[in-house]
């Protein structure tokens, strides 16, 4: 089996049944806008080092998967202007809103990469935080990476699907047993199958993805009454630290 079939099954099986979903009292896979806004001082990072040396003394970004911008604008100084990618409007607009608020010449792009890349078009350096783990059919959207990038790509993930730390929660409440995660490494080996050898750092996040009992509790398509029981459930699991950064040139 190919690397991009392997990690096409695995990122399958992440997915919620049917009947489950149907239960949902809102999307379950709708992020909030407040969990992503850019920290003011950017916390010093492989990724941001990565892009930052891709950036040299100046030069524009692509940030695919935006949110509010955490990944772009932690490369304030040598970032002279700013495209942000997303499917999600609200995060498009506190994107703008915090380019606006640091000076930064940008533009916005709604929808989903790589079918988005056409009107997100090219920048020196492209960058994508913790979106590969929202792909299944992965080789068109690193290609896509790739070809926007005038210099170089600079992807962070977590090392495994980073709602994996979360099985036990839908074994519990849901009797849902759900396969191995795609990791890092299977990441990589899409890559390699395309010819790109990227450079690969892992390192430990310094605090954990926040997720709090009434979001886990959305996660897992569960009535709002269910908050209590879950939040005593996290309490007994590890959240996850360890994340990485791949780099290539393009």
């Amino acid at each position: 089996m190919s690397a991009a079939a392997v990690w096409a099954e695995r990122q399958e099986g992440r997915g919620i049944p049917p009947e489950i979903l149907a239960k949902a009292r809102s999307n379950p896979w709708r992020h909030e806008v407040g969990h992503f806004t850019a920290p003011e001082e950017p916390h010093d990072t492989p990724s941001r080092a990565a892009a930052l040396a891709l950036l040299g003394d100046g030069g524009t970004v692509l940030d695919v998967g935006c949110g509010a911008g955490a990944a772009a604008f932690a490369l304030v100084g040598p970032l002279s202007r700013v495209t942000g990618a997303d499917q999600q409007q609200d995060m498009l607009d506190a994107f703008a809103a915090a380019a606006r608020a640091r000076g930064l010449p940008h533009r916005t792009v709604l929808g989903r990469w790589p079918d988005a890349s056409a009107d997100a078009g090219t920048a020196d350096v492209v960058v994508s935080h913790h979106v590969l783990h929202n792909v299944v059919d992965l080789p068109p959207f690193l290609r896509a990476l790739t070809a926007a990038a005038g210099r170089g790509v600079v992807v962070e993930m977590m090392a495994q699907h980073p709602m994996a730390w979360l099985d036990p929660l839908w074994e519990r409440f849901h009797g849902l047993h759900r396969p191995p995660s795609a990791t890092t490494a299977d990441a990589v080996a899409v890559l390699r199958e395309l010819g790109v050898e990227p450079q690969v750092q892992e390192w430990e996040r310094v605090t954990p993805p926040r997720h709090d009992a009434a979001v886990v509790t959305q996660r897992l398509c569960l009535p709002e009454s269910a908050v209590p029981a879950v939040a005593a459930a996290l309490d007994t699991l590890d959240r996850p630290r360890l994340a990485a950064t791949l780099s290539w040139t393009a």
